[in-house]
Formats: C-alpha cells, structure tokens, sequence
C-alpha cells in the first residue's frame, strides 16, 4: 500500500528526544533503512543528500576530512571542525571519519555552530549516527551485491532476546571487496584495489524499569592499495609506480552507556569510551619507477572520553546539564623519502579536555519558545617532538547558544538563533624543527533564520535556513610538500548562504526528495609573508551543493529511482590556483520490494562524469574520482 503521509520524526539534536518540527536549529534526518535500500554504505555518499556538507578529497579510506557551512581542518591538525558521533561516542579527526552505515536506525546531521553542547569539535557542525538498539523482537537481514571491477559485498544484521525481558544483542557487519580503476604501468596491475571490514556488536540488559546498561564494540579495517592519486601531467587513471603503495589502516571503539531514570521527569546517563584508530599508510608521490620519493605514515590515535548528564523537565521547561572530558593520546611517525634521503619525524601529542554545559528550551508565550545554553570547556595541547623540548597551551573557551522560535501552526515553526563555536589550537608537527609554531583557537560567530515543518496532510516536510558566520582566527591549511604541512590563523573569514530540504509524497506511488545548499566562504583578511589571499574563498568550500531524488512504486512491488546529486567548483588552496571542476551525478536503480526479499539493479555515475581533484598537493598529484559502476544487490530478511 502507497504511503499517504510522511511519519512523525523524533530526534536527539539537543541530547533530550524531540519532534523535528520543534528543534530550533539546521536538522537533515536520514532513514537507516532507507539508506540500506538505497545501498547508502559511507558517510561521502550519504553526504551527498545533506544540504552544506561534504568531504575534502583525499583518496584514501578511512581519511575523510569533513567539510560544513564552508569550513574544515586540515587533517594533519587531528581536530576536525564537525563531530562525529556514533551511539554518542566522539570521532575528533578526519581520521576515522567513517562509517559503514550497517545496523543504523537514522543518522542527524546539525549544521552550524553546536559547541554548547558537543564542543571544540562541532564549531561547524555534528553527524550523529544512531545504531538500532537490540530488543525482544528477533530480527536477521541478509545482503549481498556484485558489481563493476569484480565488486562484492555482503552485508548483516540480527538481533533479539537472550534472557527474556532483560538481556538483549545485536551483531551487524559489512565486507567490500573491489579491484582498482588506476593501472600501473610497470607492475601491470591496478593500482587502487579496496577491501573493508565493519562490525559491531551490542549488548544491552535493563535490570530494572528504570535501568538500561549498553555495551558496545565496533571494528573497522581497510587492506587497500594505493591512494587514488596520480601525476597531474600524465595519461588520466594511469601511473607506473614502483613504490608499493598500501593502506592497512584500522579503528576501533569500546563504550558503556548507562541510562538511569530517577523520577518521571529526569534521567541521569553516562557515556564512557574508547575510540581508537591506527593510520597506516605508504603512498609514492612521484608515481614513476624507482624508489625516488614517497611518504608513509604510521599513526595510533586513542581518545578516551566520558560524558555524564541529566536530563528531564521541570513544569514545561525542559532541559540537560552535565559534565564532559576527554583526554587524546596521539602516538606520530612520519617518512618522507627524497631523492636525496629521507626525513624521519617521530612526534607525541598528548590533548584533554573538561567542560561544564547546559542546555533548555523554556516556554515564553503559547507560540514562543526560547532555546538557551552555554558551555565552559577548558583545552591543554601539548607536543612532543623528537630532539626538541616539549611545547604545551591551554584555553578556556565559553560558547552560548539562544534561539527564539515561534509555532507558525501546530505543524510549522520559524527560529532565529545566534550561536558562538570554536575549535582548539595546537602546534605544526611536522614543520621543520625550527618551525614547531603553534596556532590560535579559531572562533565562529553564527547568525541563522530559519523555517521547518509540515504541509499538505502530512505529504510535504520541508525546511529553509539563511546564515551568517563570522570567523576570527581561522585556522588555515598551506602544503609546501607531501607531509609539509603548516596550519596558520587567517586574520578573519566570512561564511554566509542558504539552505532548503524537501521530502514529497506526491500521490500514485511517486516520491520526490531534494536538498541544495549556497555558501560564500571567503577570507576577508589573509596575508603570509608577501602573500596576500584576502578575498580568495577557503578551500574545500563549494559555492552549490545540490540533490534531486525521485522515485516511483508500483503497485505490485516494483520500483524505479534516479537521482542528481552534484557541487559547484571547489578551490584545493589557500591561493586559489588549483581545483576540482563542478560536476553532476546521475545514479539509477530499479528492482522488487517483496515482503522479504529485495532486488535491485543499478547504476552509479551513469554518465560517466569526470571530476578530479587536480593540483593536489599544492599541484603535484590529481585525485581521480571513480568511473560509472553497474551492479546487483539482493536482500533477504528472515
């Protein structure tokens, strides 16, 4: 049966369970089992469907830089500017920036300034994914896919009851396998193969009514080849490399999640976690024969972090206030292989936080509502290179957050709100010895008018957003060579744009969903020695992002889906002399929904579109995007 209107969507953007329509603030929700249906399998394609988001270009697994509203951090910082969240556990870095997306229920993505609640990390956003808890209702699904260049992949997930009404599990877990699309030349072989592993398992007891203990494991390892790059002045997709190039990166999280409600209105819980990944990395960087010149990294990156809050409502006024901390452990060794020896750099930087915050939505009139909170946090740096003394900072930061929203009707609301982000400073590791400079705290101040809700019977959801961030002491990247990486503070930059979402339910089985995003992102004061980049837009920060969905069911289970999703130019640095050309994506797929079995056929890039990231590395490599891919997936739910 035809869907006549679209379902009611809770979520946790302010840590407290929330009609979307009522959150004051920038929201896109995702279906986990859409997206699965969608054969949706990381967070870069998933990004495609979320207005003012997306990704630096690396061509790496497991690197995935995020880019929000304009602004990102360099990796070689281990700070991003939007937070990743899985079951409430922090992701800080580009590094291990990713996500199979088996077993979710929904994943939020917040845009613009949300250190109130999240902080250092979420001056530009937050991506929180949302795993399905396991229950007492038995569940097992089943997929497998084959595609273009001997593509394979299964996908799973099951869980049920243990012990009657008090002991629950869920196992889910994800392979792909696919050969490369760069050919090497001298080794006449591709260059690029992919293999990925995930897993998670939970386990979840509620010994009492009003007790509820998780616990979590998740995994994720990647055995790849090369990273997709190549030389900008040679054959497309081609390179005849003699150094081996590898990623054998991996990750790994362990987190507790106790929930305990102590009356009808409040409820106490703690977070604790240990999120680790391991950077493994060896990359030549001429691409020719010959052991001449390469990069290879071997990171291990440990963050253990502890949340305890509470939560509940006193009369109409409803609210969260806790504690957080964090303390990062960042183990660095760093080769760069020259024509004329090699560099070693061996480097230990050790980071924590603690931070007091606060947040509550209070009632002001029957149609208003003021959303209100703040966050004091305190950050140490402290880094340790090899031969050279230790150099070590700290900040104290207070971001506050006010939103003032008014009921349009029971079914809509408009919002204006001023927020205040930041993210930490931190030292140049892997500048010269001479060069171990640090760099400031970048600050965002955030100004947004929005508009959310529901129309049409329930059939339309739609939301718009306009913005302005004013950002002081932006922290910008600048690449001299392959591993050289300098972060300096911009004097000042300027964020502003747009935002609109819709998701229709248009009647007869069609669905349409689309998504766009306009941002100008420039530096309004920038110099370096002579050079002077004011007015140049930052990198990574495309002007359009856009996505157009469309999808038909038929009566008897068959259905048809084409999608355009795409960005505008996108600078590579700070000058402004590289870039990515805009480009626009066609993905079809079409198949069968039965009542337990799903078949889909599809086609990815189905033009073929072209969109390399050339004059990488301050111009010396291109990142090749990937080609049109065809393929077939089956599901099974048993």
């Amino acid at each position: 049966m035809a869907e006549t209107e679209l379902p009611a969507i809770s979520v946790d953007a302010h840590k407290q369970p929330q009609r979307l329509e009522d959150v004051p603030a920038s929201v896109s929700v995702l279906d986990g089992y859409e997206l699965e249906a969608d054969g949706v399998d990381d967070l870069s394609t998933l990004s495609r469907r979320v207005p003012g988001f997306g990704f630096q270009p690396s061509g790496q697994s497991g690197l995935n830089p995020p880019v929000m509203r304009g602004l990102s951090a360099d990796p070689m910082a281990f700070s991003a500017s939007t937070l990743l969240l899985v079951d409430g556990v922090p992701t800080l870095m580009g590094q291990g920036f990713a996500d199979s997306l088996v077993g979710v229920e929904r994943v939020e993505v917040l845009r613009g300034p949300q250190s109130t609640l999240y902080g250092r990390n979420a001056e530009a956003g937050v991506v929180s994914i949302h795993t399905r808890q396991p229950d007492e209702l038995p569940n097992a699904t089943v997929s497998a896919e084959a595609g273009s260049r001997k593509r394979r992949s299964l996908r799973f997930f099951l869980d049920g009851p243990i012990v009657g009404d008090t002991l629950y599990a869920s196992a889910s877990g994800a392979w792909l396998k696919q050969d490369g699309f760069i050919d090497n030349d001298y080794r006449s072989a591709t260059e690029d193969d992919r293999e990925r592993r995930h897993g998670r398992l939970a386990l979840r007891w509620t010994p009492t009514r009003r007790t509820e203990v998780t616990a979590r494991y998740a995994h994720q390892s990647f055995d790849d080849g090369g990273s997709r790059w190549g030389a900008v002045d040679t054959p497309r997709l081609t390179v005849r490399s003699g150094t081996p190039s590898w990623n054998r990166s991996s990750g790994e999280t362990v987190s507790l999640d106790i929930a305990s409600r102590l009356s009808e209105r409040w409820r106490l819980r703690s977070i604790t976690a240990r999120n680790a990944f391991h950077d493994r990395v060896q990359q030549d960087t001429d691409f020719m024969p010959g052991n001449r010149t390469h990069i290879a990294r071997d990171y291990r990156l440990r963050n253990l972090s502890q949340e305890l809050r509470l939560e509940g409502s006193l009369g109409s006024t409803r609210g969260v206030a806790g504690v957080y901390g964090d303390r990062q452990r960042n183990d660095l060794h760093f080769v760069q292989k020259l024509p004329m020896g090699r560099t070693i750099t061996d480097a230990d930087v050790d980071t924590s936080a603690a931070a007091l915050f606060s947040h509550w939505s209070i009632p002001v009139t029957g149609r208003w509502t003021l959303a209100t909170g703040a966050r004091l946090e305190r950050n140490e740096v402290t880094l340790t290179p090899t031969g050279d003394d230790d150099r070590s900072a700290d900040w104290t930061r207070f971001s506050p957050k006010v939103a003032l929203q008014y009921a349009l009707s029971t079914e809509a609301r408009a919002y204006v709100s001023v927020s205040k982000g930041y993210r930490a400073g931190g030292f140049n590791a892997f500048a010269p010895a001479a060069e171990f400079a640090g760099y400031d705290p970048e600050t965002v101040r955030s100004y947004e008018l929005g508009v959310r809700g529901r129309a049409m019977d329930g059939r339309l959801r739609y939301a718009a957003a306009a913005y302005t961030m004013d950002v002081r002491d932006m922290q910008v990247q600048q690449m001299a060579a392959p591993g050289q990486v300098f972060i300096t503070n911009a004097a000042s930059a300027r964020s502003t744009g747009a935002e609109i979402e819709a998701d229709y339910l248009a009647g007869a089985g069609w669905r349409i969903r689309t998504a766009l995003s306009a941002n100008r992102t420039r530096f309004r004061h920038f110099r370096v020695g002579d050079d002077d980049f004011t007015g140049n837009r930052n990198p990574f920060a495309p002007t359009l992002t856009g996505h157009l969905g469309i999808r038909y069911d038929a009566p008897r289970g068959w259905y048809a889906r084409a999608t355009l999703s795409g960005a505008s130019e996108t600078y590579l640095d700070v000058a402004n002399d590289n870039h990515r050309d805009g480009y626009l994506l066609l993905d079809l797929a079409g198949g069968y929904v039965g009542d337990r079995f799903d078949l889909t056929a599809y086609v990815r890039n189905a033009t073929d579109r072209e969109y390399d990231a050339v004059g990488y590395l301050n111009g010396m490599a291109t990142i090749y995007s990937p080609p049109r891919e065809v393929g077939l997936r089956v599901t099974y739910d048993f």
